[in-house]
């Protein structure tokens, strides 16, 4: 039996390539895509899609109802650097978009829940380097600070209702599908814009500015992997970690530089630094590694390629 599966959030950075992925996987008709509004895009465009808010409880349970849907990928969240913006809102979207669900799942309307979590979790008094599973966790953003919340919250409905949610703390995630949208990881997608583009960019962040980070094809494959994972091999229902490969604004130049020689960076750090600089510059992933098989495919140079192929 496939699943019937509903996206929240379908048009942003990683739904609209998760969307894409799962209609191949289990069938256009058994993925409904959704979002706070009607896009001209792929995602709108190739199968079923359902305009909804991501903080309407009825609106969400009656998409449930009409589509028969059994399982929730919950996409839709206020990124960090534009959660530091409005607060409030980030606060309410992040965290009630989730009572939702795991109501919906604790009243056995759904059979499992996907709920991204984050390296924002972390915070400066958390070791920097190979960052444990389980470590210490004084988020300093808004949205790390609802993400951890939402963490404890989902282990809880777990623990107290046996809600089957899975998640995992997703690095910077780096695409050529959609543009950045508001993290602070997101200057390594703008840079590659801007390198084709100008051949110039001038990074938001200082040169040595080391962090996790990962190809969204590899954070596809996780998000679907750790999904199709028998329950039992789901040992943490709070979040995994989960990592690909770390670098520095340096670093990405010069691999930029390997395919567009005349590329130049410059750096003009803004308060997105000080954001940077709370969160690890290594994850330690073991734990994935060990429960359900995650394994990554693309480090830097291969991704760099692959960046520059599809953007050109």
């Amino acid at each position: 039996m496939n699943p019937k599966i509903l996206i929240i959030g379908a048009c942003g950075q990683i739904g609209t390539e998760l969307t894409q992925k799962l209609r191949k996987i289990y069938g256009t008709e058994n993925v409904i895509a959704s979002d706070i509004r009607k896009l001209n895009t792929d995602v709108v465009n190739s199968g079923p899609f359902e305009v909804v808010n991501a903080l309407d409880f009825n609106q969400i349970e009656h998409l449930v109802e009409v589509h028969k849907i059994t399982d929730i990928y919950l996409m839709a969240a206020l990124l960090s650097a534009t959660a530091e913006k409005n607060p409030a809102f980030a606060w309410d979207l992040n965290m009630n978009s989730l009572f939702h669900v795991l109501n919906l799942a604790k009243a056995k309307k759904i059979q499992k829940i996907f709920w991204p979590s984050s390296i924002a979790v972390f915070g400066p008094t958390t070791p920097k380097e190979n960052t444990p599973q389980y470590t210490v966790m004084e988020p300093s953003t808004v949205y790390g600070i609802s993400k951890q919340a939402g963490e404890r919250w989902c282990e809880y409905y777990h623990n107290i209702y046996g809600v089957d949610v899975r998640s995992i703390r997703y690095p910077g995630l780096i695409s050529w599908s959609t543009p950045p949208g508001g993290g602070t990881t997101d200057y390594a997608v703008d840079i590659f814009y801007k390198a084709i583009a100008d051949k110039k960019y001038e990074c938001f962040l200082s040169s040595e500015t080391k962090m996790p980070m990962m190809y969204m094809d590899d954070a596809i494959d996780a998000t679907i992997n750790i999904m199709k994972a028998p329950a039992e091999e789901i040992k943490i229902h709070s979040s995994y970690n989960l990592a690909a490969m770390s670098f520095t604004p340096t670093e990405i130049a010069a691999e930029i530089k390997k395919h567009i020689p005349e590329f130049e960076i410059t750096y003009n750090p803004d308060f997105r630094q000080k954001i940077a600089d709370s969160w690890p510059a290594s994850i330690d992933d073991a734990e994935a590694r060990k429960d359900w098989g995650w394994n990554h495919k693309f480090d830097l140079e291969s991704m760099t390629k692959d960046m520059i192929e599809h953007l050109s």
